[in-house]
């Protein structure tokens, strides 16, 4: 059985405990929200059941904190191996809850195997990446990939034990026929999404995830893969967020998570990329509503075009609104995104941005996991408790070495105020230890 059929039955896996100890919620209500496929948990069966491999399992959806996804992978420009443990250590320390492989040179396989086997998290791929750069590697282009080779390289990565697949099945002819007549100012930028694009321009043939759907379905639930459905048209600039190309794949893709939910696999819904800030909670409704409240995982969503060099703060402030209006699932941006391959010191900066957005939007959700955090930070503070700051803060490495090299003087303020610190003043005027002299 699949997880989401497990949970149907009422059945708590091994996986779910976890996921409902870490979320500090009953196991019963992650299972309910499961059932009703408005949370999942990515747990390919092979890693599930692995002892050897222990994974730090979380939920995803309605009732759970917010959780975050941390993007590494290679390019041409730089496919060594080491490079990657770097970044998935990174990303680790950082806090990510999952991670996605996005590797498109190198020894695709090798690379794929050792972050399954470094990060102790939940990990996901977009498969058609590496039928394409197997395509590529033999010479050829992407317009001519064997539609069998994809089912290949699926059903490989799930015997791999890759626990969620973004797959971008709802971009079909007719939405690509919507998206030429739309017109739009960057076309396609999901790079799933022009591979297939191009493919089926070229081939003059139906998407094959799209066609073949029933058959994605079945390997998925043999190797309990999560699919993360993608947005193959997101927008890649804020002219085109919310166009009908966007609108009419949402509109598919709902479909086909009505067919995974009864075939009993898991799905989560992929998000827009580019969007506004007045248009991200209509977004995420909008996706909640076509999709019968699938988990949503939005990419950012980056609320500017021109923050190049700071998209991490950009998507980070698209995360915050739209993990308050009911997205579940943040995918980090880092600072070079647009730019340059990120290196680990990117990771490290994305994840922290990313966190930083879901923190907030679990606050104003009302989470209480969140909620006692503040408070403590609150505590800690008002009686000039560094170590226990530091242990609070989301990124504790950067607040501990701020600190030191502030320095702080031997009454515990900090180098901002000194003797002017107002909650030392206030303390002293409000709390005293002895009554004042009288003068």
């Amino acid at each position: 059985m699949t997880q989401l059929e497990q949970a149907r039955q009422g059945a708590a896996s091994p996986a779910m405990i976890q996921a409902a100890g870490t979320d500090g919620i009953l196991v019963d209500n992650l299972m309910k929200a499961m059932a009703q496929g408005e949370a999942v948990l990515p747990a390919n069966r092979r890693r599930a059941g692995s002892a050897s491999t222990p994974v730090r399992w979380v939920g995803i959806g309605r009732g759970l904190s917010i959780k975050v996804n941390a993007n590494i992978g290679t390019s041409t420009a730089q496919s060594e191996i080491e490079r990657e443990r770097d970044k998935v250590r990174a990303a680790v320390e950082a806090g990510a809850d999952t991670l996605m492989d996005l590797s498109t040179a190198g020894n695709l396989d090798d690379i794929r195997r050792m972050v399954l086997s470094r990060s102790g998290l939940p990990v996901g791929t977009v498969p058609i990446y590496q039928t394409a750069a197997r395509v590529v590697g033999r010479g050829g282009v992407v317009a001519r990939m064997n539609a069998e080779e994809m089912w290949d390289v699926v059903a490989g990565q799930a015997e791999d034990g890759v626990d969620f697949m973004t797959i971008h099945a709802g971009l079909t002819q007719g939405a690509l026929e919507r998206l030429k007549k739309q017109g739009r100012l960057m076309d396609i930028v999901s790079r799933g999404g022009s591979f297939l694009a191009a493919w089926m321009v070229h081939q003059q043939k139906e998407n094959p995830f799209y066609e073949g759907f029933d058959r994605l379905l079945d390997l998925a639930r043999k190797h309990d893969v999560t699919l993360s459905l993608g947005d193959g048209l997101r927008p890649g600039c804020l002219a085109d967020a919310t166009d009908r190309a966007q609108i009419q794949e949402l509109i598919v893709l709902g479909e086909l998570a009505d067919r995974a939910r009864a075939a009993g696999v898991q799905v989560m819904i992929e998000g827009p990329g580019h969007v506004p800030l007045d248009q991200v909670q209509m977004n995420v409704q909008l996706a909640k509503t076509i999709c019968r409240g699938a988990p949503l995982y939005v990419l950012g969503p980056l609320v500017t075009d021109a923050a190049a060099g700071w998209d991490h703060v950009a998507a980070a402030i698209g995360g915050a609104v739209a993990g308050m209006a009911g997205a579940d699932f943040l995918c980090y941006v880092t600072p070079s995104e647009h730019l340059r391959l990120p290196d680990a010191a990117d990771v490290r900066a994305g994840v922290i941005a990313a966190r930083i957005a879901a923190h907030a939007a679990d606050l104003a959700r009302g989470n209480p996991q969140a909620w006692d955090r503040d408070r403590r930070m609150s505590t800690a503070r008002r009686s000039r408790d560094w170590p226990g700051q530091i242990e609070l803060a989301l990124d504790s490495f950067t607040a501990a070495s701020l600190h030191e090299a502030g320095g702080s003087s031997q009454d515990g303020v900090c180098a901002m105020c000194g003797p002017y610190c107002a909650l030392k003043i206030v303390d002293e005027c409000l709390h005293p230890q002895t009554p004042p002299e009288r003068g």
